[in-house]
C-alpha cells in the first residue's frame, strides 16, 4: 500500500469526515422516494437494529465480559447506529430494484466504516491507517554495538554538564528495531525506538533509558511518546531519555500476563533480560538503575509495576499509566484455570500488591496515572499506588481530568510522569517543575 495512504489520519482528518458524509447521504437516501407504508417500515426496522445492537452488546460487554472492562458511551452509540443502519439496509431489500439492492450494499459498507473510524477515533490510539492497520512507517534500522557507560558517584547531572551544538535537530526520530530473544526465545515484534534530538549529536552525551509497553491489544509504536518527549525536549536543550517500545505481547489479541509460562512462553524474560542486554549493549545509555526506568500503558502498565517489583536491582522508576491492578484482571477466573492450574496461592503471589508486601524498595519512584472517568482503573491505580508507597517507594499519584481509558489518559499519564522523572533523570532542574 502506498504510504501516502497510510500516512492518512483518520481521526480528525478529511478522510474522516468524508466517511461521515458518505454515511449520512446513504441513509437519506435509503429514506428517499418510499411509499409511507414502506417509510414506516424502515424507521420501525431500523428501531429494531437499534435494539439488537443494544442487545448485542449487553451480551457482550455485561455478560460474557469480552472487552475486559465497561465500553464508553461514544463506543456503544456507534455500536447501536451501526446495527440501526444496518436495519435500514434490510428494508430497503425488500420489494427494491438493482439499483436499490446496491445502494443498499454501499451504505451497510459505509456504515460500518463510520462505526469503526468513529469508535478508533474516540479511543485515539490509531491515529493513522498505517497505526491502523498495525504497520509501523518508521524505518527498521540495525545499531552497531557500543560499549555501555557507567556514570560516576560524583558525575554532573546532565541539564548542568550538557552544552547541545549549534546544529541540534529540533526533533527526535523513530525506528524499529529487532531485539533477539536470546535467553527468552519469545517471538516478538519489532521494538519501536525513540532517539531525541540529543542522541544525534555529533557526540552524544549518554541518556537515561526507558522501556515502555503499550496496551493490548497494540502495537510497540513509538509515536506517542516520542511526540511528548520532543515537547520535553524542546524545553530542555534536546535532552530526553532514550525510550524503546516493546513488545511485551506477541501475539496481540493474547493477554500473556507479562509472566513466563508454558501457555504463552517468556514475555517476563524477554523484557527484564534480553531487551536490558540489548539496550546496554546496543545504545549510548547511562548503565545505572537510577537511570531507568520500565512504564507502561494499560495492560503495559501492569507489566511495568511487576516488574518494577520484581526486579528492583534493574529498574529504579516505574511509570504505570492506567495500568491493570494485577496480570489478568480483566478475566481473573480463566486465568487461574489456565495459567496457574487452579492454584490460587501461586495466582495471588504474582499480584503487585503482594510481591511488594514481602521487601523493601530504596530510591526507587513510582509514578501511577489514571483518569478522573475511569473508575475501575482509577481504583486499581489508587490500590497499587498505597501498596508502592508503604513498601517504600517515593509514589506520585496523578488523575487524568476526563482522559478516559483512551488517548487522552496516554498523553495524561506521559505528562505528568516526565514532570515528575526529568529531574530525578538529570534532565532538568531538581525543584519539582519538569
Amino acid at each position: 500500500m502506498d504510504s501516502s495512504i497510510l500516512a492518512l489520519n483518520i481521526v480528525d482528518g478529511p478522510l474522516l469526515f468524508t466517511v461521515y458524509a458518505l454515511s449520512a447521504v446513504s441513509g437519506v437516501l435509503l429514506l428517499l422516494r418510499r411509499p409511507r407504508r414502506l417509510l414506516s417500515a424502515s424507521v420501525l426496522t431500523a428501531a429494531t437494529g437499534a435494539l439488537v445492537g443494544t442487545a448485542t452488546l449487553l451480551v457482550t460487554e455485561i455478560l460474557m465480559h469480552a472487552f475486559g472492562g465497561p465500553l464508553g458511551w461514544h463506543v456503544r452509540a456507534w455500536v447501536i447506529a451501526f446495527f440501526a443502519g444496518l436495519g435500514l439496509c434490510a428494508v430497503a431489500f425488500r420489494k427494491s430494484g438493482r439499483r436499490r439492492k446496491a445502494l443498499a450494499c454501499a451504505a451497510a459498507l459505509s456504515f460500518a466504516a463510520t462505526a469503526t473510524l468513529g469508535i478508533n477515533a474516540y479511543y485515539g490510539l490509531h491515529p493513522t491507517v498505517a497505526s491502523f492497520l498495525g504497520i509501523s512507517l518508521a524505518p527498521k534500522i540495525n545499531l552497531d554495538p557500543v560499549q555501555p557507560h557507567t556514570p560516576s558517584p560524583h558525575q554532573v547531572p546532565l541539564w548542568q554538564s550538557w552544552t547541545p551544538p549549534d546544529q541540534l535537530p529540533e526533533k527526535g526520530t523513530t525506528a524499529q528495531v529487532d531485539i533477539p530473544p536470546t535467553r527468552s526465545g519469545f517471538s516478538s515484534r519489532p521494538a519501536g525506538l525513540y532517539l531525541p534530538p540529543a542522541a544525534q549529536a555529533p557526540n552524544p552525551p549518554a541518556l537515561p533509558l526507558v522501556v515502555m509497553m503499550m496496551g493490548q491489544p497494540g502495537d510497540p509504536d513509538p509515536q506517542y511518546v516520542g511526540s511528548v518527549l520532543n515537547n520535553y525536549a524542546a524545553q530542555h536543550q534536546g535532552l530526553a531519555p532514550i525510550v524503546i517500545v516493546a513488545d511485551q505481547l506477541g501475539d496481540p489479541y493474547t493477554d500473556n500476563l507479562c509472566l513466563d509460562s508454558p501457555v504463552h512462553g517468556k514475555p517476563e524474560t524477554f523484557i527484564n533480560r534480553d531487551v536490558v542486554d540489548w539496550a546496554r549493549s546496543h545504545l549510548n545509555i547511562i548503565d545505572d538503575r537510577k537511570s531507568w526506568t520500565i512504564a507502561g500503558y494499560s495492560h503495559g502498565g501492569q507489566c511495568a509495576i511487576s516488574f518494577a517489583a520484581k526486579y528492583p536491582s534493574i529498574w529504579g522508576n516505574v511509570l504505570d499509566i492506567s495500568g491493570e491492578e494485577y496480570p489478568g484482571a480483566e478475566e481473573p477466573e480463566t486465568n487461574l484455570r489456565e495459567i496457574f492450574g487452579g492454584n490460587q496461592a501461586a495466582y495471588d503471589a504474582q499480584k503487585p500488591v503482594n510481591i511488594m508486601k514481602r521487601q523493601r524498595y530504596r530510591d526507587m519512584d513510582a509514578i501511577f496515572t489514571a483518569a478522573t472517568d475511569d473508575p475501575a482503573y482509577r481504583d486499581a491505580a489508587g490500590r497499587v499506588a498505597a501498596a508502592a508507597s508503604a513498601a517504600g517507594m517515593t509514589v506520585t499519584y496523578y488523575e487524568v481530568p476526563n482522559g478516559g481509558h483512551v488517548i487522552g489518559a496516554l498523553n495524561g499519564g506521559l505528562n505528568k510522569g516526565f514532570a515528575v522523572l526529568y529531574p530525578r533523570l538529570g534532565l532538568s532542574q531538581p525543584d519539582g517543575t519538569g
